[in-house]
């Protein structure tokens, strides 16, 4: 019915254009046209999709209602209550109507599918009957509307502009239902947690009793050892890909060949394609045991999972991050500005040094938070590479664990989320938001303080 209906819609469309246009186009040819032809013919258009796209997104909902409600109260009134076995016998009547069913039916199983059938069929064509009346109706209103002076270019642009208008608002929208929500669970959690023992206190360890008749610990939540060690594979990790990508990036922009950037720089990106339960596989059995080895070789204590080994190979996948958006930036500073440093004497280091780099100062900075943010909120190479201990600890051959890695260990599995465990991940996820907020917030601030305009 689906594609019927689209197919419907699409013959309407495609007549109303046509129409509104010749329409035009005549009316052209004995007064001044306020809009150009394509105007009246998008004008039709947009009177015919809103009608018959409200009737599928209204239709097709309340006909899956209708439907499924008959099909249970022919199979058993008595489950209208009962949302789970609702949905279990469900299954059962779509399997059967579908010819998918496993085994024999029984009689009143094949009657609920009969019903279920002839409803889904009768309200599919009313659906799509009502669609295309609603369609027509929609044509000819939108045809008699025309006429040369009509200004068909200002309702289409306003139409256009609602659009752009409620996408926008289904982007904050949605940010702002995020937040409600983690907010919402988070508040529920600090009814169990007093806030400063969240926010001050040195140790994690989320495992408590579900049932008071079990045995088990009655819960840790202090979050200071995840900032420790968040901040701490963050640094590492920043400390490789901050000079190596902006070195790329100042080689591939200032001194690299044309062949040379156009072979390199694509292979240097591959590294963002990556994905990151590879490289998080490549820490763990390749980086991690070789930083052990190293270190015996020296005497020194290092874990099996370490927080060096996650931050060096969390270092290799931002570097594409660091290194592209730098080397945009980078070209993006006029030639005319390298000429006159060169005509003052300078050389091509000098240059680099004195004019470029501080021309492209904020988008450099734009680059490094973004890279901080990517690092931050990376989860697969921690759990594999440094592990899942809250060890309070600035030492990188220590296990460290991570805001997310917990996040992930709190939510496997089945829970209860009336539990300071499991809530306890969405007091993690509010701190991880207000922690990314600032770093944009402080990239905001340096870019408008350094930005540099140029003619």
């Amino acid at each position: 019915m689906t594609i019927l209906y689209f197919a419907g819609l699409l013959v309407l469309v495609a007549i109303g254009f046509t129409i509104g246009r010749s329409r035009a186009v005549a009316a052209g040819r004995s007064e001044h046209l306020h809009s150009r032809p394509n105007y009246h013919g998008a004008f039709v258009v947009i009177g015919i999709l809103v009608p018959m796209l409200a009737v599928l997104a209204v239709g097709l909902p309340v006909a899956e209602r209708v439907t499924e409600w008959q099909a249970i109260n022919a199979f058993d009134p008595a489950v209208l209550g009962n949302d789970f076995q609702k949905s279990a016998d469900l299954r059962d009547i779509r399997a059967v109507a579908s010819g998918q069913f496993q085994g024999e039916p029984s009689a009143k199983l094949r009657n609920a599918a009969e019903v279920y059938s002839l409803y889904h069929s009768w309200s599919a064509n009313l659906v799509l009957l009502t669609g295309i009346v609603f369609g027509l109706i929609a044509l000819v209103l939108a045809l008699r509307s025309l006429s040369g002076q009509f200004r068909a270019r200002n309702h289409v642009e306003r139409f256009v502009g609602g659009v752009l208008f409620a996408a926008a608002c289904v982007a904050v929208l949605t940010t702002v239902g995020i937040l409600a929500s983690v907010l919402f669970e988070s508040l529920r959690f600090f009814d169990k947690v007093p806030i400063t023992e969240f926010l001050f206190g040195l140790q994690w360890s989320p495992q408590t009793a579900i049932r008071a008749d079990q045995v088990g610990s009655s819960g840790a939540f202090g979050i200071v050892p995840l900032v420790t060690g968040t901040l701490l594979i963050t640094i590492i990790a920043m400390l490789i890909a901050g000079p190596v990508g902006l070195f790329a990036a100042i080689y591939m922009s200032e001194y690299a060949s044309l062949r040379f950037r156009s072979i390199a720089k694509p292979i240097l990106e591959i590294l963002a394609g990556i994905p990151t339960v590879v490289l998080g596989f490549f820490a763990a059995l390749t980086v991690a045991p070789t930083i052990r080895s190293f270190g015996e070789m020296l005497g020194l204590d290092v874990a099996s999972e370490s927080a060096l080994a996650a931050g060096i190979v969390m270092g290799m996948m931002i570097i594409p991050f660091v290194s592209s958006l730098s080397d945009d930036v980078i070209n993006s500073v006029p030639q005319s500005l390298r000429d006159g440093s060169y005509a003052m004497g300078a050389t091509r280091s000098e240059t680099i040094k004195k004019v470029v780099l501080p021309a492209a100062f904020s988008g450099i900075v734009s680059a490094m938070m973004l890279a901080i943010s990517r690092a931050v909120g990376e989860t697969m190479i921690v759990v594999m590479a440094a592990g899942l201990a809250g060890n309070l600890t600035f030492n990188p051959l220590h296990a460290v664990t991570t805001f997310t890695v917990q996040i992930k260990t709190i939510l496997v599995g089945d829970q209860e989320f009336d539990s300071a465990k499991t809530l306890a991940a969405f007091a993690l996820g509010l701190v991880l938001f207000f922690f990314t907020l600032a770093l944009n917030v402080i990239a905001l601030q340096i870019v408008k303080r350094y930005r540099e305009q140029y003619d």
